[in-house]
């Protein structure tokens, strides 16, 4: 899964949505940089996590947080954009953000002048180029108006993180009895009492899903589908079809392939799904997308997200920054809406193998230009996966023992769940192994929908309290000096595997 970050950092497993090279390479990945001024850098951009002024000005894409979530405050902020020397891309008056785009180098720093306005951060370090979705945006799209956006298809990119999250190519029959991570977890029990609801609907930040896919179509919600890579909702069918990654429909396979005697089952076969892609063509999931994703979906009234990435440029967002940290606030402000709605939040803990409680460097950050190295601490976070009231899951193998690369961290790891060699469905009508904590994180949210479904009385909060208290507990192994905690909840493993059996009793 993606991101990264630090004083200008950001990943959550190898970066991004563990879904495309770039992008899923991020959820692998960890990345360091330097913070930056919040300018925006010209054509001849300088020092990653830092901005540059240059003769020829770049256009640049900012999270704008309004200094009260209402109308009448957002409005004072969408005319403070505008007097900047800014557009405005999209407002969410309901957590008080603008997203802006300006490409005049001093924009931020006119635009804290405004009392209308908390804070203002560069959601990136490179320019928003002609390729990006959410270039030069003029007449931007409003919530609920589609098909103006068309979807740009790249070559089919290589996967950078090998073995984690390569897809092997397997043949599409019925392999249910091959899909070992739904024993581990108690779904084949959990099964013989429920498939899941119709009435759950879990939305799937990622890459977007095979719509025609024959083992997900029955259960992919297309009228709550929708990209969100501008910045806007755009619910036309094309332009929430995977592009140039199948991170996406692999992940959506493992929450609720359906059971209907073809390839494999999902681990809450009976539930919807809607496809919500924040995940571009160059496998970056860039701040104004994540928020769209996360407001989408509870506008559409999903139940449950999954987040297999981390928001990228930076694999740690840390508050030393004024750019890093208004965009963290911004997202934060995201989560906590849907948290209001009722919504349970699962995310990737990031393949880097590193202990997310003890946090010292950053080397990979930010990764849209130079990464550099530099020091970091708790108070920087991986974002959405360190989020308070995210369900933070960690990776496991086929043994039980904590997957080589997952990170980890006493305090922040919640749960744990298979992410090693998991087959699910790969573009083409096609099915593959692939291995993350990107691959994890879908275990838990189709055993949060199992839940929802069993329990509909439940909010998002109590399903997340549920699912902790249901999980089994794993002790740290005995050589695994880096393991710190109880057997009842440590830092490999949280609270424990998540346990479908249990979730619908």
């Amino acid at each position: 899964m993606p991101r990264t970050t630090t004083t200008s950092t950001r990943t959550t497993s190898t970066r991004r949505t563990l879904a495309t090279g770039a992008a899923l390479a991020a959820a692998i990945s960890l990345t360091v940089g330097a913070p930056h001024a919040g300018a925006a850098p010209t054509a001849s951009t300088a020092t990653a996590g830092s901005t540059a002024t240059a003769a020829t000005a770049v256009p640049m894409n900012y999270a704008v947080n309004v200094a009260g979530a209402n109308r009448g405050q957002t409005l004072k902020a969408e005319r403070a954009v505008t007097a900047a020397g800014g557009t405005v891309v999209q407002s969410w008056a309901e957590i008080g953000v603008v997203v802006a785009q300006s490409a005049d180098p001093a924009f931020a720093e006119r635009l804290r002048a405004d009392k209308a306005v908390e804070s203002v951060g560069a959601t990136r370090t490179a320019a928003v180029t002609s390729t990006d979705p959410t270039w030069g945006v003029s007449d931007p799209l409003r919530p609920g108006e589609p098909g103006r956006r068309d979807a740009r298809t790249l070559a089919e990119r290589a996967d950078r993180s090998q073995d984690v999250e390569t897809a092997t190519t397997a043949v599409p029959d019925p392999r249910e009895g091959e899909q070992w991570d739904l024993r581990a977890i108690g779904a084949d029990a959990a099964h013989q009492v429920t498939d899941g609801s119709r009435d759950v609907l879990v939305a799937v930040l990622d890459s977007g899903i095979e719509g025609d896919h024959p083992d997900l179509a029955p259960n992919v919600d297309a009228a709550a589908s929708a990209s969100c890579l501008s910045g806007v909702p755009d619910s036309s069918y094309a332009a929430w079809q995977p592009t140039t990654s199948d991170h996406g429909t692999h992940v959506a396979g493992t929450i609720a392939a359906a059971r209907n005697g073809v390839g494999i089952v999902g681990v809450a076969p009976g539930v919807r799904m809607s496809a919500v892609k924040v995940v571009n063509d160059d496998g970056f999931i860039f701040a104004e997308a994540a928020i769209c994703g996360f407001m989408h979906a509870a506008a559409t009234g999903a139940d449950i997200t999954n987040n297999s990435y981390y928001i990228d440029p930076w694999q740690f967002w840390c508050d030393d920054d004024a750019d890093q940290r208004a965009v963290k606030t911004a997202v934060q402000r995201a989560v906590e809406h849907t948290r209001a709605k009722g919504i349970a939040n699962v995310a990737a803990a990031g393949n880097s193998n590193v202990d997310l409680a003890n946090k010292t460097v950053d080397t990979s950050s930010p990764n849209d230009s130079t990464p550099v190295s530099r020091p970091i601490g708790n108070d920087c976070l991986d974002i959405p996966a360190e989020i308070d009231g995210v369900v933070t899951v960690a990776s496991t193998d086929a043994s039980g023992a904590r997957s080589s690369f997952s990170n980890y961290g006493d305090g922040v790891i919640d749960v744990a769940a298979p992410g090693r060699s998991i087959l699910s469905t790969t573009l083409r009508g096609g099915y593959g192994l692939k291995s993350g904590t990107s691959m994890a994180s879908p275990h838990a949210a189709g055993v949060l929908a199992l839940m929802k479904s069993a329990h509909p009385e439940l909010s998002g909060a109590q399903l997340v309290e549920r699912l902790e208290q249901q999980a089994t507990d794993v002790p740290c192994p005995a050589t695994a000096q880096q393991c710190t905690g109880t057997a009842e909840r440590n830092g490999f493993f949280g609270e424990g595997l998540v346990d479908a059996a249990a979730a619908v009793r």
